[in-house]
């Protein structure tokens, strides 16, 4: 582990068509962010017009990357990883704030846990500040796929402020030293987007790291506290990838669990739920994401 004082930290960062909103992200890691040894790149996953001038106008030193399409969550922010010449990479949202002494508190992490090997902050909603989003993962439940954020929605009155291990990361927010990176690589593209901070941690506690939440480190997430914006395209990412990371991770057993539940309860209900309220697009969503596992050229479009 890199015990160096000060060791570069490289932020990694995507935009895609919000170059308002990582002008705004910019702006607050100049106001808050006084960490001394700094690299800021930002990744623009194909958007309608080149950003440079306008984040360089803010923050000079920022490297700006352009992919010519767009590469998704994974592929983007992989863009980014390659880049980095850190020696701790902080991959963050575009739609974030910093607050003082996020980066110290995460550093201070890996230099007191020799296992540590992904932490995130606290997160609180940007726009109910002293609301908790994020203090850690629960686990994946073994029939459903899913899991929750602990402490989501609930006011922060110190009920989350101890550092501990937790299942996942928060892909809002996640730093990862570059001894993990190069054992692990990038992010696993074949998940596009969702599901993705989930596998990678997965594959980083497979090899003996754990996964920390730091709650001395605090960040504000410009994300809604209501249920986030149903879209076919979210609907067929979120299918897909619900059975892949649960291919990947569970053992047969508990995988076999997983498929009856969704092939009697999910996929029913779901199909029945889309029929219903007459949303075609995301009944054809749904069963593409299905699908998907049969036939790997289907896409989303």
């Amino acid at each position: 582990m890199n015990n160096k004082p000060n060791p570069l930290i490289s932020i990694v960062a995507l935009t895609w068509n919000t170059t308002q909103v990582t002008c705004e992200f910019l702006h607050s890691i100049n106001e808050h962010c006084h960490y001394p040894n700094l690299e800021i790149i930002i990744v623009d996953n194909g958007s309608k017009e080149d950003p440079t001038e306008t984040f360089k106008a803010i923050r000079p030193d920022v490297k700006v990357l352009l992919n010519g399409k767009n590469l998704g969550f994974t592929g983007g922010n992989n863009v980014g990883i390659k880049a980095a010449k850190g020696d701790f990479l902080f991959i963050v949202n575009n739609d974030t704030e910093f607050t003082p002494g996020l980066l110290e508190s995460l550093i201070d992490i890996f230099a007191k846990y020799p296992d540590a090997g992904i932490v995130s902050p606290k997160f609180h909603y940007f726009f109910h500040k002293g609301t908790i989003e994020y203090a850690g993962y629960q686990t994946v439940n073994v029939m459903t796929g899913r899991n929750a954020m602990i402490g989501c929605k609930e006011p922060d009155n110190g009920q989350y402020n101890e550092i501990k291990e937790t299942n996942y990361a928060h892909g809002g927010g996640m730093m990862v030293s570059r001894e993990v990176v190069d054992k692990v690589g990038g992010l696993p593209e074949e998940f596009f987007i969702y599901y993705e901070e989930f596998d990678w941690c997965e594959q980083i506690k497979r090899l003996g790291y754990k996964v920390y939440y730091q709650p001395n480190g605090l960040i504000y997430h410009k994300e809604s506290m209501t249920t986030g914006k149903s879209s076919p395209f979210k609907t067929f990412y979120h299918t897909k990838n619900r059975i892949l990371f649960m291919r990947r991770n569970m053992s047969t057993a508990n995988f076999s669990i997983f498929l009856l539940y969704f092939t009697f309860l999910t996929v029913p209900k779901n199909t029945a739920t889309f029929i219903f309220k007459r949303q075609s697009h995301h009944l054809r969503s749904f069963w593409k994401g299905i699908m998907w596992h049969f036939n790997r050229k289907i896409t989303f479009n």
